[in-house]
This record gives structure tokens, C-alpha cells and sequence, in this order.
């Protein structure tokens, strides 16, 4: 008997059959892959299965007995736990007071934080998530988060754990840790729904998968009995070119210069410590790096979110060391923030407004303060069918998008503005392998047609693949720079965690002095 099972559940928003008569069954102790494109309906099936949304047909059993979830707490009371694509998190709070919260102990009508303390210490040992429960959650990594998500849905009493694209902000290493986690949930009896994109997890962690494309079921299989590339043509329907073939870069001027720059972080530490660089006009340079060694504070500095300490930022020439967000762009820098959701757009905002954020006053968009809607819904009606923005309407809510759509709308945005320099910082993040295969043929062209790249990405393939030049990171400097000739996945694994090049000094001095503020 099937721990859970969904028979003909249907989803219907409006203009849109989001799930359409989908069945699905997860046996105990089983990892299941949900695969699929972005809009396919995964994360909807779920959302029903978790309480969020009320489904429009269709049955759902838990343990053979049919159920009727109206709520989360519903779901939890029947054991079902889910971690979301973004996480729920109060970032002010513990992570103890993060876990208990809705479902606070108590002892003598106060709440109980020592025994709650000792259960999440308890929990975090037994499955191998080493937490500490009085650390602050702002202060945690994102993987640290990921794990504080899971110990909540534990906390709670899950038997039933659905993850929702859950690597899709974290390095290699913490991908590789999560997995092991999930496998130990597993073997203590655990059944998890995997919702995901990324064939790679799903060949290295699933017992079984089933595919959706346009909110239906198109087919069932094992890792055991397909490939990556059967899975792609799959989810896609058609054939899926996996590997990236590019022409020889040919370098123009210099678009991007960087010189000795130092800026601080959130907590007025050092993020970046003199660190210098070029991007040439027809040119990818990658910056590769374990999260935390100064690449956000790098973009944000670039494209005019923070401001440097010392040293200095040139577009063609033209000094922008100082310059606001909106001078940026008149500039000629285009910016893919690697939070859509946070920098990227205006979730309340419709498709239409989003595409032209950041040029709303300009012509052609406006003249005298008065924007011309025309002009606008034509320009957003072009991008949406250019960039494949899965949607029936440019007066959809940004906000009601899948991510993978959202991520497409910001890339449609930035790349409509023609720029000279295109800031890329995780690029894919959150896209199947369809719309992976579009970004990487788009930055490519960008690149043959003259625009200088800055592309950061987690992914080592996706820096291998598109980078002419790599910059790896490490502790705010730069330190090694690789053709994409000599670059390979250990040696750029040995310079992201220290290591030195072979006279023993990093490629670039770190600064003389040390910020007001900051820590040497």
C-alpha cells in the first residue's frame, strides 16, 4: 500500500490547466523524482498535496485512507512535511525559535525553549544535520538553512518529506551533503518527493521518476533504465543538446576595468580585498568560488548596489565607481541579480511593468512623465515571445509565475536593453534543461556580437562551458586565472578552497590597509 497517492488530480488557474487528471504514488522509504520543465506543474501538485491550494478534482489517500487537506496543518497532522524552493524562514530569529514556531512546547502556560532546544539538538544529531540551535538564522549559509527547513518538517513529525528544487541555491559540496542526508531519512523510513530539473540529482539519488510536461504525467521510469538524455527529450519532448559548443572568443577592447577594489560586507567586513580584473568587449570571464568568498559583494559593487571602499570601477573608460543603480544602466550595464525574486523583480507588478523596470521614464516607454502603455505592451508582448516566457497573459502577476518563468522574464528584461556589459550572477539558477540549453545559446550570442560577460555561477559545468577566462575566488581575492583551455573541475576545486598557484603566493596582493570598519 502506497504511503501516498494522488488519482486524476486537476489544478485549473485562469487561462491555465496547471495539473491535468495527474496520479501519482510514493511507496515507503522511496525517493521519488517529480521532473519536469518550469510551468510543467510539479510544484502545484505539491502545493495541493501540502495544503496550500485546494485542487479542482481529484482524490488524494495517505496510508489507503482518502484524506482532504484544506491547509498545511492538515498536512502535518498527517504527517506531511515540505521545504520549500525559498525557504520560511525568520531570519531574526534562532534556530530553535525557527523550528518550534506555530507549534511552540510549553510548560506552565510559558513556552519551553530548553526542551525544544534539547529535541532539535536531538533531531539534528540522529540525522547527520549539524545545526546549532541557538545560532541566529541571518547568520547561516544557505545551506546551514536548507537544513534548518528539514529539521522543521522532522520537528513536526513528518513521514512524508517533499523538497522543492532544494539545490537550487547551494554549492557543490552542500548539494553532495544534502543527498546524504536525504539517503539517511530515507533508511530511517522516511518517503520523499523530490521536485526537480536537474538530471544529474536525479540519476545520482532517485529510486524512481516521473516526468510532467504541460500538467500532465508523459511518462514513468528508473535511473536504472534511462539516461540523462532520455530524460531530457522526456520533459522537453524533443531533443535536448546537453553539452555547449561555442567558436574561439575573439577579445575586443576593454569594456569592464576593476582596479585595486575594496568593499565591505552586510556586518562592515572585508568582502573584497584589492582585487582587480577585465572584461573585454566579445569575451565570457567566469567567476567561480564557493559562496561567501566575495562575488555578491562584487556585482552588487559593479552594477552601483554597494559602494566601494577604495579603488576603482570603468565602463569603456568612464569612471562608475560611485554611480547609482539607474546611472549603471544608462551606462550600459545590464544586471540578472541572483535573487529574482528579491532584486530581480517587482512581484506584485505585472509581466509588462517588470520588463520595463529601470527604463519606465525613457523613451520609448515615456515622454513628459507620462508612460506610454502602447509602447510598452508591444516591447513586453516581443520579450515574452522571445525569452519563452510561459504565460497566458503580459498582465499576469511576476509573482504568480513559476521561478523558472520568473527567471526568464528578468533575463528578458536585461537582455532587451542591448547593453554593453551583461552582469550574469546564476543565470540558470532554477531552469530546466530546456531553458538552460536557451540562456547558454543567448549569453553566447550576446558575446559573438560584441557584449562583454561577467557571468558568476555555482555551476562549475555552466562556468567550463560558457567562460573564455576563469577568475576563481577565494577569501575576496582572485585567486588564480585560468584559459578555459587548462581549466578543469579539480584544479578550479583547488583554488576555491585555498589553494595557490605554483609559486606559493596568491595571483593578486590583498590590500595594504584595511577599511574603515572592516577586519584584516
Amino acid at each position: 500500500m502506497p504511503i501516498l497517492e494522488l488519482r486524476d488530480i486537476t489544478k485549473i488557474f485562469p487561462g491555465v490547466r496547471a495539473n491535468d487528471g495527474v496520479s501519482l504514488r510514493l511507496e515507503r522509504g522511496e525517493i521519488v523524482a517529480l521532473l519536469g520543465e518550469n510551468g510543467a506543474g510539479k510544484s502545484t501538485l505539491m502545493n495541493v498535496v501540502y495544503g496550500l491550494m485546494a485542487p479542482d478534482g481529484g482524490e488524494v489517500f495517505v496510508d489507503g485512507a482518502q484524506v482532504h487537506i484544506k491547509t498545511p496543518r492538515d498536512a502535518i497532522a498527517l504527517g506531511i512535511g515540505m521545504v520549500h524552493q525559498h525557504f520560511m524562514l525568520v531570519q531574526t530569529l534562532t534556530v530553535t525559535e525557527n523550528i518550534i514556531l506555530g507549534h511552540e512546547p510549553s510548560r506552565f502556560g510559558v513556552i519551553d525553549l530548553v526542551s525544544a532546544r534539547s529535541k532539535v539538538s536531538d533531531l539534528s544529531t540522529r540525522y547527520g544535520l549539524k545545526v546549532d540551535p541557538d545560532e541566529r538564522v541571518a547568520d547561516l549559509s544557505v545551506g546551514m538553512q536548507q537544513r534548518v527547513e528539514i529539521l522543521k518538517a522532522l520537528f513536526q513529525g513528518a513521514r512524508i518529506l517533499i523538497l522543492d528544487e532544494p539545490t537550487a541555491v547551494l554549492t557543490p559540496q552542500e548539494v553532495r551533503e544534502l543527498f546524504g542526508v536525504v539517503r539517511s531519512l530515507v533508511a530511517e523510513g522516511l518517503s520523499v518527493v523530490l521536485i526537480t530539473h536537474k538530471l544529474d540529482e536525479v540519476m545520482g539519488v532517485a529510486d524512481r521518476v516521473v516526468v510532467m510536461r504541460d500538467g500532465r504525467v508523459v511518462g514513468e521510469t528508473t535511473p536504472a533504465e534511462t539516461d540523462q538524455v532520455g530524460l531530457a527529450r522526456m520533459m522537453v519532448g524533443r531533443d535536448v543538446v546537453l553539452s555547449v559548443d561555442k567558436a574561439p572568443s575573439k577579445p575586443g577592447e576593454t569594456v569592464l576595468e576593476v582596479r585595486d577594489l575594496a568593499v565591505l560586507d552586510d556586518r562592515r567586513l572585508e568582502a573584497l580585498r584589492c582585487i582587480s580584473l577585465v572584461v573585454r568587449a566579445g569575451e565570457v570571464v567566469g567567476i567561480a568560488g564557493v559562496d561567501g568568498n566575495g562575488q555578491r559583494e562584487l556585482v552588487e559593487a559593479i552594477v552601483g548596489l554597494r559602494k566601494p571602499t577604495s579603488g576603482s570601477i570603468s565602463l569603456r573608460g568612464k569612471d562608475i565607481t560611485h554611480a547609482a543603480p539607474h546611472a549603471t544602466i544608462h551606462a550600459g550595464v545590464s544586471h540578472v541579480p541572483e535573487d529574482r525574486q528579491r532584486r530581480g523583480l517587482v512581484l506584485e507588478f505585472d509581466l509588462a511593468e517588470n520588463l520595463v523596470l529601470g527604463d519606465q521614464s525613457d523613451a520609448p516607454y515615456a515622454s513628459a512623465g507620462i508612460m506610454h502603455g502602447r509602447v510598452i505592451d508591444e516591447t513586453a508582448r516581443e520579450r515574452i515571445a522571445d525569452y519563452d516566457v510561459r504565460t497566458p497573459s503580459i498582465r499576469v502577476l511576476a509573482g504568480n509565475l513559476s521561478g523558472g518563468n520568473q527567471q526568464k522574464l528578468v533575463l528578458a528584461r536585461e537582455m532587451g536593453r542591448d547593453p554593453d556589459l551583461l552582469v550574469a550572477a546564476q543565470p540558470t539558477r532554477g531552469l530546466d534543461v530546456g531553458a538552460i540549453e536557451f540562456v547558454h545559446r543567448r549569453i553566447l550570442a550576446e558575446r559573438d556580437s560584441g557584449k562583454a560577460i561577467l557571468l558568476v555561477s555555482m555551476e562549475l559545468d555552466e562556468i567550463m562551458s560558457l567562460s573564455d577566462r576563469i577568475l576563481v575566488m577565494y577569501e575576496g581575492r582572485v585567486a588564480a586565472e585560468l584559459s578555459s583551455e587548462e581549466a578543469d573541475a579539480e584544479r578550479i576545486g583547488y583554488f576555491m578552497t585555498g589553494g595557490s598557484n605554483k609559486d606559493g603566493a596568491p595571483l593578486q596582493k590583498p590590500a595594504t590597509t584595511v577599511a574603515e570598519g572592516g577586519a584584516s
